[in-house]
């Protein structure tokens, strides 16, 4: 079969998207998946992402692991997938796709970042050391300083591999304080199985916990490995988030064809 893709990069965590809106690729295998992704003998990406018809909505989201599974949600891919959909002629002023977690909302601004509506949290499991909460995809929370030389493959693996997470898998966040509303994060990623240069829901879940206003109105600026993003949301109490938005850059790298 041939492939025709497109690469996007979302703070350098990258993807290959394909337009499944004739479902042409409705038939693509967990091996065809992780071949696509490997980095040596595929395209590579961190992920594959298939732009589905939709009624009612512009598209559907359909994400896969590089390990071929079938993901939660994306935030960077989510913003990735929104400028592949203005490329394919699929231009509004607000997007509004359906993922795996329900409809999210988007908008290109005039600076050309994507601006991604998340889902509501309303719930932290907080704990003395760390926090676990779920932006779209479950995250690991845990605060540290001097986060540039902490071994992200070593101890992220080490804790989504421990007993509390091992079945279903967690990402696994270090978060730096910089100041009052910006943070450093890297992140461990289920599914890569590696550090990846960014991840949006992790980013998400690292900026509500450190939101600098108690109530209202935040906006936490974000760097990542891969470049910076920012979150914008209104906090109502200790566990509750509204109107989160996750914005941020998504270019597209490259187009091909590829026979698997």
């Amino acid at each position: 079969m041939k492939i025709h893709f497109s690469k996007y990069q979302g703070t350098g965590n990258d993807f290959i998207i394909l337009d499944n809106r004739t479902s042409i690729y409705d038939s693509l295998t967990l091996e065809q998946v992780q071949h696509l992704c490997d980095r040596k003998f595929g395209i590579g990406a961190d992920g594959l992402m298939l732009l589905n018809n939709k009624p009612g909505y512009d598209f559907e989201m359909v994400y896969y692991n590089s390990d071929g599974s079938k993901s939660s949600m994306c935030g960077n891919g989510g913003r990735c997938i929104v400028k592949f959909a203005f490329h394919l002629g699929i231009n509004n002023y607000t997007y509004r796709f359906m993922a795996i977690d329900g409809m999210h909302e988007a908008e290109i601004d005039n600076h050309n970042w994507i601006r991604l509506k998340m889902n509501d949290v309303n719930s932290i499991d907080e704990h003395s050391s760390y926090a676990v909460l779920n932006t779209g995809s479950p995250h690991f929370i845990k605060f540290a300083n001097d986060v540039m030389n902490i071994d992200v493959v070593e101890t992220g693996r080490d804790i989504r591999n421990s007993k509390p997470y091992a079945a279903e898998g967690i990402n696994v966040n270090f978060v730096e304080n910089l100041g009052e509303d910006m943070i450093l994060v890297r992140t461990y990623e289920r599914g890569v199985e590696d550090e990846t240069l960014s991840c949006g829901t992790g980013v998400t879940a690292a900026a509500l916990v450190s939101a600098h206003n108690p109530r209202g109105f935040n906006r936490v600026e974000v760097k990542t490995p891969g470049g910076r993003l920012s979150v914008e949301f209104n906090k109502t109490d200790d566990s509750h988030f509204e109107n989160i938005w996750l914005c941020g850059p998504a270019e597209k790298v490259y187009s091909g064809e590829i026979d698997i």
